[in-house]
C-alpha cells in the first residue's frame, strides 16, 4: 500500500513539472509574447518578487473564502439532512435550490453590494452562496440511498429515526461529504475572487483585475498561480483527513490496488 501511494505521488509530480516544462518550451519556441502568455519562470519571478505586496491579499482572499466555505458547509449539511430524510422537503426545496444554483454568482454580486457595500461581506456571501449546493446533493444523496432493509431492521429493535440519522445515515454520508467538500473548496475560492474583482479594493481578485488592467499579465498569472496553490493544498488537507476518518469505505479498493 505504501508503494502504490508513493508511486502515485511521483507520477502527479511528474505530470507537473511536464506541464511547466512544455510550457516553457511552446513559449520560448514560437516565441509568444508576455502579453499574451508569459513563461511560468517569467510568473515564479514575478511571484517571488512581488510576494511581499501580494502577502497580505493572500491572506484577505483566504480569510473570506474560508469564512464562506465554513459557512456553507453548515449550511450545506443542515438543509442537506432535512432534505435527505424528508420526502416532502426533497419535493418542495430541492428544486428551489435549484433554481438558486443554477442564477450566475456574478448577477449576484451586485446585489450583494447594494446590500452591504464594497468589502468583505459580498466576498463571503458570494464564496457562501457558491458553494453550499454541492454539499446539500451529496448530503441528501448519502442520506437517501441508506438502505430500507436496515432502517426496517434498526426500526423493529427499537431505533428511533433520530438514532437511525445519527449512527447509520451521517456516518454513510462521509464519503459523500468530503466528497463535495474537495469540490466545495474550488467553488468557495471562485465566489470570493470573483466578488473581490467586483466590489472590493483587497484581495488576489482585486489584484488580478488591476494587474489585468494595467497589462501586467504576469502579476496575473501569478495571482492564478496562487489560486491555484491554496486550492490544491486544501484539497490535500481534506483527503488526508478523508482517509482518516473514512477509511472504512475505501479499505476494499486499497486492497485491490494493493
Amino acid at each position: 500500500m505504501p508503494e502504490f501511494d508513493y508511486r502515485q505521488k511521483a507520477w502527479s509530480a511528474a505530470l507537473i513539472v511536464l506541464f511547466f516544462v512544455a510550457w516553457e518550451l511552446f513559449c520560448l519556441i514560437s516565441g509568444m509574447s508576455d502579453l499574451v502568455l508569459p513563461r511560468p519562470s517569467q510568473v515564479f519571478i514575478t511571484l517571488v518578487e512581488k510576494f511581499p505586496i501580494l502577502w497580505p491579499h493572500i491572506l484577505q482572499t483566504l480569510a473570506t473564502t474560508m469564512i464562506g466555505f465554513v459557512l456553507g458547509v453548515g449550511l450545506g449539511v443542515v438543509l442537506g439532512a432535512v432534505i435527505g430524510v424528508s420526502k416532502t422537503a426533497y419535493g418542495t426545496a430541492y428544486p428551489l435550490l435549484v433554481g438558486f444554483s443554477s442564477i450566475p454568482k456574478v448577477a449576484v454580486v451586485p446585489i450583494f453590494v447594494l446590500w452591504f457595500g464594497s468589502g468583505s461581506v459580498p466576498a463571503v456571501l458570494t464564496a457562501l452562496s457558491i458553494c453550499f449546493f454541492p454539499i446539500v446533493v451529496n448530503i441528501a444523496t448519502g442520506l437517501a440511498t441508506t438502505e430500507p432493509e436496515l432502517e426496517d431492521v434498526l426500526k423493529a429493535l427499537g431505533a428511533s429515526k433520530f438514532d437511525i440519522l445519527w449512527n447509520v445515515g451521517l456516518p454513510r454520508t462521509m464519503p459523500f461529504f468530503f466528497a463535495s467538500l474537495k469540490v466545495a473548496i474550488s467553488y468557495a475560492f471562485v465566489g470570493a475572487v470573483l466578488s473581490e474583482t467586483v466590489a472590493s479594493n483587497r484581495g488576489i481578485g482585486n489584484v488580478m483585475m488591476t494587474a489585468s488592467s494595467n497589462f501586467n499579465v504576469p502579476l496575473v498569472f501569478a495571482g492564478l498561480f496562487v489560486l491555484a496553490g491554496l486550492g490544491v493544498a486544501l484539497y490535500v488537507i481534506f483527503s488526508v483527513i478523508e482517509g482518516r476518518v473514512t477509511g472504512w469505505a475505501t479499505r476494499k479498493n486499497d486492497m485491490i490496488a494493493t
